[in-house]
């Protein structure tokens, strides 16, 4: 398994005919989750029929992004200009379906027999009574997971499955992304050392959406008020050539001697990237070994001109579409 390549926050559905209990998940659910509330099958039906639709659109101008590049246009700027222009709208894309199996207008199984071309990830509620067509339903891949509604602490369980649901990246925007990167670039990123702590890293800088490319290597992250940074990747064996780039352009001996070291990166790329209105400089560095290699790493702050700012971040899409009501039939 790699490391996502791409990888954004999005929705999350819960459909079940008990008012009550349709409620109480969207209550419980954490509150950094986009959440919908169907009561209606055809209603949810027809909801991620359209979220399909979009998806097609949002995965075209992922691709155009990657055509161009091919022709010679720098990514980073394309990627930060796709977030810009998108504003918020991907954050509402839906990631994953909670359906409940006993629904007396139609089942759970059948709602999602209709939605066979949604890509989403798809967990089925049962009852004691429903479990051997879940497991038959698993088996078959029309399920990525099924919970019984018996489950003690079902909250937790539940909650716990959206989310390493959520976290699995999308197949198709990892087709996309893999044709920037080289295969020993993608051997780093399978490296499971590498992986685990890119992960952690993530997690630590509180990035929520983030494109790792390969040319420059590196990943290009948001965090959740909209502010842009730059994860810059070196291989051991790259130190030298990024020195003598750094002498070229008149750092002085102590700084290019920090880099052939790396102890220090300088991000004269992204500067090739951005233009006058970034300016490069050295930042500390640190090491992640794996067995596939070792990577020499260092972030880099974007500022307020090329990050979406909080306008257009999923904290701002969550607080216009934070309310977990019920649907009004």
């Amino acid at each position: 398994m790699s490391f996502p390549l791409y990888r954004r926050p999005g929705g999350v559905i819960f459909l079940d005919d008990d008012p009550d209990y349709l409620e109480m998940l969207g209550e419980v659910m954490p509150a950094d989750w986009p959440v919908q509330l169907f009561l209606r099958p055809v209603a949810c039906i027809d909801l991620l029929k359209q979220d399909n639709a979009q998806r097609e659109n949002d995965a075209w101008l992922q691709q155009e992004i990657i055509h161009r590049w091919r022709e010679g246009a720098l990514l980073i700027p394309q990627i930060l200009g796709y977030w810009q222009g998108d504003g918020a709208a991907r954050f509402g894309l839906v990631q994953v379906a909670v359906v409940d199996y006993a629904m007396p207008a139609m089942s759970g199984l059948r709602v999602l027999g209709e939605l066979q071309d949604w890509p989403g990830s798809r967990i089925l509620l049962t009852g004691r009574a429903d479990e051997q067509l879940a497991v038959s339903a698993f088996n078959r891949g029309l399920i990525n997971q099924f919970i019984p509604k018996q489950t003690p602490d079902l909250r937790a369980s539940l909650t716990r499955a959206v989310e390493e649901l959520r976290h699995q990246p999308d197949q198709r925007h990892q087709q996309i992304w893999c044709a920037t990167l080289s295969p020993s670039q993608l051997a780093l990123l399978a490296d499971p050392v590498i992986f685990q702590a890119l992960q952690d890293l993530t997690k630590q800088q509180g990035w929520t959406e983030h494109v790792v490319i390969g040319a420059p290597f590196g990943m290009l992250a948001l965090n959740a008020q909209g502010q842009a940074s730059w994860l810059q990747l070196e291989p051991a064996s790259n130190l030298g050539e990024l020195a003598e780039m750094a002498l070229s352009q008149g750092w002085d001996a102590r700084v290019v001697q920090d880099i052939r070291s790396g102890s220090k990166l300088i991000d004269l790329e992204l500067k090739l990237a951005l233009g006058a209105g970034h300016q490069p400089g050295p930042c500390e560095a640190f090491v992640l070994n794996g067995e596939a290699g070792r990577l020499h790493a260092a972030i880099f702050a974007l500022g307020e001109a090329f990050s979406p700012g909080l306008g257009a971040s999923y904290t701002r899409f969550l607080d216009h579409h934070g309310e977990r009501s019920l649907p009004q039939d």
